[in-house]
């Protein structure tokens, strides 16, 4: 099992982080190695920024995302930017309010930004996503991502997070249950 993950966004959004986190989650929280590299423009906050994580049961010899299999947008910028190496049954992810023209694609439509603004906290739209992305790809299980979010947020933060992680648990829930009407 090997599995190429992109998340992309604004600077700002905790994209970086979320890549961190998922990472953590594969490699101490799981029986997986991973790799996770990062880039964002020179304007950090605003610009485009992605994570890149490498999920697999053997050793990644090579870290670099060739053709992703998963890809979660939250800008239009990024996604215009990050569309072009996935593969052609990749999943794809997006907050429909920031990624509105997704061309050909017909991607999974969450929103991360809102459900966050709901908890009183829009910088929680990161976790939210990686409660989403785990209900709908299982690239970890919960258990893992919720002891690798704990582990890397501030613990007066925790319960907020724990919060998100849920909500974005169940607005898979919801996505999936869209799909198939």
């Amino acid at each position: 099992m090997r599995k190429e993950i992109r998340v992309c966004g604004f600077g700002g959004q905790g994209i970086v982080l979320a890549g961190m986190i998922l990472g953590k989650a594969a490699s101490v929280y799981s029986d997986y190695y991973s790799v996770q590299t990062q880039s964002y423009g020179p304007e950090a906050r605003g610009g485009a920024s992605r994570s890149e994580v490498i999920i697999s049961d053997e050793p990644i010899a090579f870290p670099g995302v060739m053709e992703a299999d998963i890809l979660v947008a939250m800008s239009q910028p990024a996604f215009d930017k990050y569309t072009d190496d996935l593969k052609k049954d990749a999943t794809i992810i997006v907050d429909p309010s920031l990624v509105i023209d997704t061309g050909k694609f017909d991607p999974i439509r969450i929103e991360f930004t809102a459900l966050a603004e709901d908890l009183g906290r829009k910088i929680v739209a990161n976790i939210i996503m990686l409660g989403s992305l785990t209900r709908l790809t299982s690239v970890v299980t919960e258990e893992a991502m919720q002891k690798a979010v704990f582990d890397s947020v501030p613990p007066r933060t925790i319960d907020l997070n724990k919060k998100a992680l849920e909500v974005g648990f169940k607005a898979a829930d919801d996505a999936r249950a869209a799909l198939t009407k």
